[in-house]
């Protein structure tokens, strides 16, 4: 049985994040990271002479990566282990060895494992998708990768939402990444739907902070165990392991 009920009254638009909600591309993402971290750590430890501490890809990918844009993601990683380097340009190489740098170099290995594995959907939540659409709710998918588009696309559900805004979006209009609510304010207003009438559904911590941060009706948190009090003491109303726990009704609300 369904454990949570959102009432639609006054609500017109649902706002999902894409990776660890609709597909089941974070564990790609993560693999493709610690790739990407474990060559550079490794190299740098053994030029030092330095200990070599791995990346972890689940907690270092959630505290660190997840969710940020991939620059981003990069600077708060390394600074967590003392590294700074310069930012450089969206156009480094992925072997310059600059936040944008590793960041290419990192989009580089994603594809790669997305062509070897393709992509995975999570049925439970595209169903509950399905059917806020068929009540007449407008949707976005709202994600830092830049790999937004051929993700939906590989997966078959490109159709199913009606405003996209990824981290092509995010370069091209200069918005703030996650945890600032840029993003998200970004669908809504292409959605022509104040924040007020939305909610935003996240796996991701920053994701969680910039709904709040953004004044959305509704944040939900889609998460299990620990990382499920973490998404609620940074701002989640409701916190589900997964969207087929939620009940979609329509009842006028209670004076």
């Amino acid at each position: 049985m369904p454990s949570e009920h959102i009432n639609l009254r006054g609500l017109e638009a649902f706002l999902f994040d894409l990776d660890g909600v609709v597909t089941r591309t974070a564990s790609v993402h993560a693999t493709a990271w610690k790739r990407l971290f474990d060559d550079y750590l490794g190299r740098r430890a053994r030029a030092e002479g330095a200990a070599f501490v791995p990346f972890d890809p689940v907690i270092d990918y959630q505290e660190y990566v997840d969710g940020r844009p991939r620059e981003a993601g990069v600077q708060s990683f390394l600074a967590a282990r003392g590294i700074s380097l310069p930012a450089g340009t969206h156009d480094d190489g992925p072997k310059v060895e600059t936040l944008n740098g590793l960041g290419n170099r990192k989009d580089q290995f994603f594809i790669e494992n997305l062509a070897q594995h393709g992509v995975e959907v999570y049925e439970r939540n595209v169903s509950f998708v399905r059917d806020a659409r068929a009540r007449g709710v407008r949707t976005a998918i709202v994600s830092s990768s830049k790999n937004c588009a051929a993700v939906l696309d590989a997966a078959g559900l490109t159709e199913l939402f009606d405003v996209r805004v990824d981290g092509i979006d995010l370069q091209r209009l200069g918005l703030a990444g996650k945890p600032a609510p840029d993003m998200f304010l970004e669908a809504a207003r292409q959605l022509k739907t104040p924040p007020s009438r939305a909610i935003v559904f996240e796996d991701a911590v920053v994701g969680v902070e910039a709904g709040r941060a953004g004044r959305f009706r509704h944040v939900v948190g889609i998460g299990r165990g620990d990382h499920a009090d973490d998404l609620r003491a940074h701002g989640a109303d409701i916190v589900v392991a997964d969207l087929g726990e939620l009940f979609l009704e329509e009842q006028q609300a209670r004076p």
